[in-house]
């Protein structure tokens, strides 16, 4: 018979998970209206310290970057450090690329939209993932992963585009409170009409503790 694939659970591969860790899940799906990639941390337990606060700085850059109001033709690699500035503040970082293209039901990964220096400039209406995280060797990693639009922004000089949060999945508990909150609320008026019409109760309310204020 073939072997299993290197992705199906085995008892030489697997192993059981425990509340005392953080827990990365790198998620996404490939529908007719879109494509998706989401990353979220979660921890069942009680993280440490450390964790908490590069739980926190991840959090901020992801938002950061998601509310960048930035010039026309301005390349993604100009404006990449938002997503490292508040991990940098207390001299932590990460060691890969911040967002990369996303295909219409398409690549997952699609060039040349990102935030690499030779990616191109960020013009409304491209879709790119903003992925900022966090690694210990050994001990845990941290990423929060979102699709963002670039969109035109009103400013009082009438320029500039911004990127907009169009994922829809919950952040763990921790920080940022009042972005947290009105992004709370949007996934609730998206999201939880669908699972009451598609009667996925335990789906729902899962949905609504996940995404209380």
């Amino acid at each position: 018979s073939d072997p299993p694939s290197p992705h199906s659970p085995s008892n030489q591969s697997s192993r059981k998970l425990s509340v005392g860790e953080m827990y990365l899940s790198d998620t996404g799906g490939q529908y007719l209206d879109g494509t998706t990639d989401i990353t979220r941390t979660v921890h069942w337990g009680v993280p440490t310290p450390l964790q908490k606060e590069a739980y926190t700085r991840v959090l901020m850059g992801n938002i950061d970057l998601s509310r960048l109001v930035f010039p026309p033709n301005t390349a993604g690699g100009a404006v990449e450090s938002f997503a490292r500035r508040a991990l940098w503040d207390v001299g932590l970082n990460y060691g890969h690329g911040t967002g990369h293209g996303i295909g219409n039901f398409l690549s997952v990964h699609e060039w040349p939209v990102g935030f690499q220096s030779n990616n191109v400039p960020l013009t409304a209406g491209m879709f790119t993932s903003i992925e900022p995280g966090y690694y210990r060797d050994g001990e845990f990693g941290i990423r929060i992963e979102d699709v963002a639009l670039v969109v035109e922004a009103q400013t009082e000089s009438q320029w500039g585009a911004r990127g907009g949060n169009t994922s829809a999945a919950p952040h763990s508990a921790w920080l940022q409170i009042r972005y947290l909150n009105t992004y709370y609320e949007t996934i609730r008026a998206r999201v939880g009409p669908e699972l009451q019409r598609q009667q996925l109760e335990e789906a729902y309310h899962w949905l609504q503790r996940s995404t209380e204020p």
